[in-house]
């Protein structure tokens, strides 16, 4: 039997960049539909092609550390992605980099740390909070969840950690539907942005999820 993931290395967090990228892609039709009861109807297509060009990034060249990894992501969605999700969430991968100097893997510890820095990042640009209906009410949650996980009886199971996280944002997810959207283009809708997902929480969702699987598959061949 396998022994349990401990620490994710830069090669493993561009595998979730990838994952991310796929996912992303699969679902980008179902994230406009999303988009468009309360925006532009275009933050599937924006996500899709801003992770596409992270691919291509990871492609060209290799990083010797995870800040430099980060660091090329977050340019990358600020340059390729349209509308607020491009400066949010390429200040989320910036900020995440820069809070592990010199590193070159995470352990949950560290991870969870990162994730939270990355968080900061989106709450400082968006001048949001968590309740109004953005990505934070998934992300607040999944970092709740995947804190209690990591400090639970067995810290060591990182993936365990990571799959309570995921479940973490798909419940935040889910908590948008009822909440009046308070910041963006869904908050001129007022009354009427009830009743519907965020796409921002959706996607983020998506991106707990592929790294959910992406620990998994790892751990599988540790």
């Amino acid at each position: 039997m396998a022994d349990a993931l401990t620490a994710l290395t830069t090669s493993d967090l561009a595998a979730w960049l990838r994952r991310s990228s796929t996912l992303l892609a699969e679902h980008a039709s179902a994230l406009n539909e999303l988009d468009a009861a309360i925006g532009d109807a275009d933050h599937g297509s924006n996500m899709k092609r801003g992770f596409a060009a992270v691919v291509t990034a990871l492609d060209a060249e290799e990083f010797a550390d995870i800040p430099a990894l980060m660091k090329k992501v977050g340019m990358t969605l600020v340059s390729s992605v349209g509308g607020a999700s491009g400066p949010l969430y390429g200040t989320f991968f910036l900020r995440l980099g820069t809070s592990q100097p010199g590193a070159t893997q995470l352990d949950a510890a560290d991870l969870l740390a990162a994730l939270r820095a990355g968080v900061g990042g989106i709450e400082q640009r968006g001048k949001a909070t968590v309740g109004e209906k953005t990505m934070l009410d998934a992300w607040a949650p999944a970092l709740d969840a995947f804190d209690q996980a990591s400090t639970g009886e067995d810290t060591s199971d990182l993936a365990a950690a990571v799959r309570a996280g995921a479940e973490g944002a798909e419940q935040g997810r889910e908590a948008t539907i009822p909440l009046q959207a308070s910041k963006g283009r869904a908050s001129y809708l007022g009354e009427r942005s009830i009743g519907h997902v965020d796409p921002g929480a959706a996607s983020t969702a998506l991106l707990w999820q592929a790294l959910a699987e992406t620990v998994a598959g790892q751990e599988g061949s540790a």
